[in-house]
């Protein structure tokens, strides 16, 4: 598979597509929402609420904290998590503008 050509798109788009990136799976998705919802620091709770084996949660959020998106503190012998709302503030920003109102009244497509 050849080398993605970042440099032939702007920032913005290279921005996006890596914030999608890193939100680009059900159970990153189900994380933040949990974060969001609990609008505080979360220790061990989430294999709880997902699900999933501590293995791959830990993996989830190991990506998601890669991104900035999410941030931990360590305490005792768990770490907390809990969202950053810079990096949040970024993704919505960056999103809205990407997911611009569009009106395709009377447009002519297949």
């Amino acid at each position: 598979m050849g080398a993605t050509k970042t440099t032939l798109f702007t920032k913005e788009q290279n921005d996006i597509a890596m914030m999608a990136k890193a939100i680009a799976h059900p159970a990153r998705i189900a994380i933040l929402q949990y974060l969001v919802k609990k609008n505080a620091c979360v220790c061990g709770d989430l294999v709880d609420e997902l699900g999933l084996a501590q293995a791959t949660t830990s993996q989830h959020l190991k990506e998601l904290k890669n991104a900035g998106i999410i941030q931990g503190n360590i305490e005792g012998a768990s770490v907390c998590y809990c969202i950053n709302p810079k990096v949040w503030n970024q993704y919505h920003i960056l999103f809205s503008s990407f997911f611009k109102a569009v009106d395709l009244t009377g447009a002519k497509c297949c």
